[in-house]
C-alpha cells in the first residue's frame, strides 16, 4: 500500500511502526459553531482512510481531540453569556450528529482537551527544563523555534530566508509570521472565568498564576496521553500543515526525542466560487443549510450525495461545491438505490451459478482493492463500483442471474459500501418485498417460465390469478417484479 506523505511530498510504502496495530490521530473540531461542509469534507476523508485500512486488514486504533478551549470558543461563549463548558458541549453534540448523518465512524477515543490540562502542564514543564520553552515578560510561556533544528520541514519552510517575528500568541497565523508560539497563555480580562491556576518551575522558582493553554499544545498532549511518543498517521486538512501541525511536531519531539508521526495525510479544501469555504470568509454552508435548501429530497439520499460530493475527486485536491453539482449527485444516489432494489426484487429464472460470472466479480473486487491501496484513490474505486453496477444490470436485463449470483451481487454491494458509504443497504432491505408469500413468488416463477416458452395463455392465467390476490406483475428490461396492488 502507498500513501502520499506531506512531509516528503511523495508516495511512500506504508509500513506501520508495529505490525499488530496502526495508531491514527486526527485533529477534531473547534466547537464554537456548527461544522461547515469544508470541515465535514475533511472528516469524510479521514473516515475513508480509516475504513480503507480496516478493510485491508489492518488493526486500527484512532484518537481525536475536541478543542473546547481556544481563542474562538472563549470569545463566542462570552458573547452568548454561556459557560465555556455548556457552550462547547452543545456544538460537540451537533458535530457528532453530523458525523452520523454522513456515515462517518467516530474515533475510538474522543478527548475534550479541557480534560487533559495535567498532561499539557507536564509537557510544557519538560520543554522548560530542556530549554525549548521560556517564560516571557507578558506572563506567557513560549516555544523557542530556534532551538528545534527541524522546524519548518513539514511545511517546507525556508527558515533561512524568512523574516520571523519575536513571538506570537494568536492560535492561527500565516507562514510569513513564523515565530515563537505560545504554549501557555497569561490570563487576560477578555478570558473571563476561563483560566487554570497551574504551577510551573521557572528559573528554579515556582510560579502559580492564572493561565490557559495555547491551541497547539492541546493535540500534542492528547496524542501523548493515548498513544505515547509515536503515532503512525496524523490527519486533517491542508490548512493545518502550518502552523498547527508544524508546532505539534516541535512540541512533541522536544519532549520525546522521537519522530512524532511516521506519515502525514492532508486533504484539500472545499471551494465555493473559487475561494476556500470558511467561517472567516462567510462563504460556508452547514448541513442544516443544505437540508433547508434541498428539502424536497429524502435526507437518506441527500446525506449520501453530500458524502459522494466529498469523495468524487482526489482527496488531496480542492473540490468545488455547488448546489447544481449536488443535485446531479442526488440523481446518482437515487439510481444506485433503484439498481439495488431491482436486484433484490428480481426473481431468478436460472438455477445454476456460472464460473465466468464469479470470475468477473473477482476482477471487480481486485481492481477496487488496487485502487484503495494506491493512496486511497477513491475516484478510481468509484469507477470500479459503477462499472460493476453496469455489468450486473446487463446480466439482470438478459435474465442470466441465478439465485446464488443474485446473493453474490448484493454481497459485493455491501463490500463496496464498507468504505464508500454511498449505498443505503438498510433502507433497501426495508423496501424489499420480503413479505410476499412463497406461493405467490412461486406463481411468478411459473408465469415467467410460461412466458419464456411462449405459452402466453398460461402466463396470462397466472397473471390474472395474482391480480385476484392483489399482486401486480411489472415487466421491465431488468426482469419481472411483483408489487402489492
Amino acid at each position: 500500500m502507498k500513501i502520499f506523505d506531506t512531509k516528503t511530498r511523495k508516495l511512500e510504502n506504508f509500513k506501520p511502526l508495529k505490525s499488530s496495530e496502526v495508531k491514527v490521530y486526527y485533529c477534531g473540531p473547534t466547537v464554537y459553531n456548527y461544522a461547515h461542509l469544508g470541515n465535514l469534507k475533511t472528516s469524510v476523508v479521514e473516515d475513508i482512510v480509516v475504513k480503507t485500512l480496516k478493510f485491508l486488514g489492518y488493526n486500527v486504533r484512532t484518537t481525536m481531540n475536541i478543542t473546547d478551549v481556544d481563542d474562538k470558543t472563549i470569545r463566542d461563549s462570552m458573547k452568548t453569556w454561556e459557560t465555556l463548558k455548556n457552550f462547547t458541549e452543545k456544538y460537540t453534540q451537533e458535530f457528532f450528529i453530523d458525523l452520523k448523518k454522513l456515515w462517518i465512524e467516530e474515533a475510538d477515543t474522543i478527548q475534550p482537551v479541557t480534560e487533559i490540562i495535567p498532561e499539557m502542564v507536564r509537557m510544557i514543564q519538560t520543554m522548560l527544563n530542556r530549554g525549548f520553552a521560556y517564560y516571557a515578560e507578558d506572563g506567557s510561556i513560549y516555544y523557542d523555534i530556534s532551538k528545534f533544528k527541524k522546524y519548518g520541514k513539514l511545511a517546507h519552510l525556508d527558515m533561512k530566508g524568512m523574516k520571523t517575528s519575536v513571538r506570537i500568541d494568536n492560535d492561527e497565523y500565516e507562514k510569513d509570521n513564523a515565530a515563537d508560539f505560545v504554549l501557555w497563555k497569561a490570563w487576560k480580562k477578555e478570558d473571563g472565568e476561563n483560566f487554570w491556576e497551574e504551577e510551573f518551575e521557572i528559573d528554579k522558582k515556582t510560579k502559580k498564576i492564572k493561565w490557559r493553554p495555547g491551541w497547539h499544545i492541546e493535540c500534542s498532549a492528547c496524542a501523548m496521553k493515548h498513544f505515547w511518543p509515536q503515532i503512525d498517521i496524523h490527519m486533517w486538512g491542508e490548512d493545518l500543515v502550518f502552523p498547527h501541525h508544524q508546532n505539534e511536531i516541535a512540541q512533541s519531539e522536544a519532549c520525546t526525542r522521537k519522530e512524532f508521526s511516521k506519515y502525514w495525510i492532508h486533504s484539500g479544501h472545499l471551494m465555493v466560487d473559487g475561494k476556500k469555504m470558511s467561517k472567516s470568509l462567510g462563504n460556508f454552508y452547514n448541513l442544516r443549510d443544505v437540508e433547508e435548501k434541498i428539502s424536497d429530497i429524502d435526507t437518506r439520499v441527500l446525506y449520501r450525495a453530500i458524502r459522494l460530493s466529498f469523495i468524487n475527486g482526489n482527496y488531496r485536491d480542492s473540490i468545488d461545491f455547488s448546489f447544481d453539482k449536488l443535485r446531479q449527485l442526488i440523481t446518482t444516489i437515487q439510481n444506485i438505490d433503484k439498481s439495488v432494489q431491482k436486484i433484490q426484487n428480481y426473481v431468478p429464472e436460472v438455477k445454476w451459478a456460472r464460473k465466468d460470472f464469479s470470475a468477473e466479480l473477482q476482477v471487480f473486487i481486485q481492481s477496487y482493492i488496487e485502487a484503495l491501496e494506491d493512496d486511497f484513490s477513491i475516484p478510481e474505486a468509484l469507477w470500479v463500483f459503477f462499472d460493476f453496477q453496469k455489468y450486473v444490470l446487463s446480466e439482470l436485463r438478459d435474465k442470466n442471474m441465478s439465485k446464488e449470483e443474485q446473493e453474490s451481487t448484493l454481497s459485493l454491494y455491501e463490500t463496496f459500501h464498507q468504505v464508500l458509504g454511498i449505498v443505503d443497504l438498510e433502507q433497501q432491505k426495508l423496501n424489499k418485498l420480503t413479505d410476499i408469500p412463497k406461493n405467490i413468488t412461486k406463481k411468478l416463477e411459473q408465469r415467467n417460465i410460461a412466458k419464456k416458452d411462449k405459452d402466453f395463455e398460461t402466463a396470462d392465467t397466472i397473471r390474472d390469478e395474482l391480480l385476484e390476490q392483489w399482486y401486480v406483475i411489472r415487466d421491465t428490461r431488468e426482469g419481472s417484479f411483483l408489487e402489492k396492488n
